[in-house]
């Protein structure tokens, strides 16, 4: 990362959107702590936290004008670190579970981890050579919403972990075709983040050539 995209990362950095982006990110181990020691409650108490913070962080720094080059990363960062520790635990809590077609399809929570790794390095390699990861679309709005709002309900109603199982239980097939819906969004959402992606690059390399004409010129 070059002098002036560090610069520009760290310009009005001190926002309130920041603040929340940041408490969400230690929400992340404090979510699974309380997961895996078998405090559901709470730990869905804590995923609605960190989702309601998602909610409003976007909603200040747009009202208020604090949208900031370090809050167009953090965010993300955030999101995806929360979607990987869900997607780890509930792999961990469903492959280890009782119901035969859970377990045997448990491996489809990894899907989130993937993506969500890819993109995380992806970014990673973007501010490494002097590109901007792309700002959330509203494909990548509609699937982060889709997600928490269908861990929750695993988390509520799931077989074995549902803190709310001795009212309802949702059916095998109902929560697999649940995650289903929310790893298409998914996959949708993150074809839409290439074109930037390719447009960033082409313009690069544009500019390189551009920049070795001009040495050329001179020479």
């Amino acid at each position: 990362m070059d002098n002036k995209t560090k610069s520009e990362l760290f310009t009005n950095w001190a926002t309130i959107p920041n603040l929340l982006s940041f408490l969400r990110i230690l929400m992340v181990p404090v979510f699974a702590v309380l997961f895996l020691k078998g405090d559901y409650a709470w730990s869905i108490f804590v995923l609605a936290l960190s989702g309601l913070s998602d909610f409003f962080d976007g909603k200040i720094a747009r009202k208020f004008n604090q949208v900031s080059a370090l809050g167009k990363m953090l965010d993300p960062v955030a999101d995806k670190l929360t979607q990987i520790t869900i997607a780890v635990v509930l792999y961990i809590a469903f492959s280890k579970g009782e119901d035969p077609l859970i377990k045997a399809f448990s491996w489809i929570f990894l899907i989130f981890l993937i993506k969500e790794a890819v993109m995380i390095v992806g970014g990673a390699i973007m501010l490494a050579i002097g590109l901007r990861p792309g700002a959330a679309e509203m494909p990548g709005k509609v699937a982060t919403f889709a997600f928490y709002v269908i861990m929750i309900v695993i988390i509520t109603f799931g077989p074995g972990i549902g803190i709310l199982k001795n009212i309802f239980v949702l059916p095998s097939w109902l929560l697999l075709a649940l995650v289903c819906i929310s790893v298409i969004l998914t996959l949708v959402a993150f074809c839409g983040y290439l074109p930037g992606v390719a447009q960033q690059l082409r313009e690069k390399k544009e500019k390189k050539l551009q920049e070795q004409n001009k040495e050329e010129t001179k020479q």
